[in-house]
């Protein structure tokens, strides 16, 4: 199973699908792993634009954001 992040600039406008198609993102084999990055961004002036899985898990920026802002901060940068 893999979870797909990206990501863009603090302002960026949400990506459509075709420029989905056009991205790079950074793969993780779970959603907690993608979760962190996302945090990790979050703490460098990017922002997680959307997480996709291939279990068929899709979330927005709005959604990742609220996931952050209740997980524990268990790892550290």
């Amino acid at each position: 199973m893999t979870y797909r992040v990206y990501s863009g600039p603090k302002g960026a406008p949400d990506p459509s699908p075709i420029e989905k198609q056009k991205m790079l993102y950074k793969e993780f084999i779970s959603l907690d792993e993608a979760l962190w990055w996302a945090n990790h961004l979050s703490r460098r002036d990017r922002v997680a634009l959307s997480i996709e899985g291939d279990d068929g898990t899709r979330m927005d920026r709005r959604a990742i954001g609220a996931a952050i802002a209740v997980a524990p901060q268990a790892r550290s940068a």
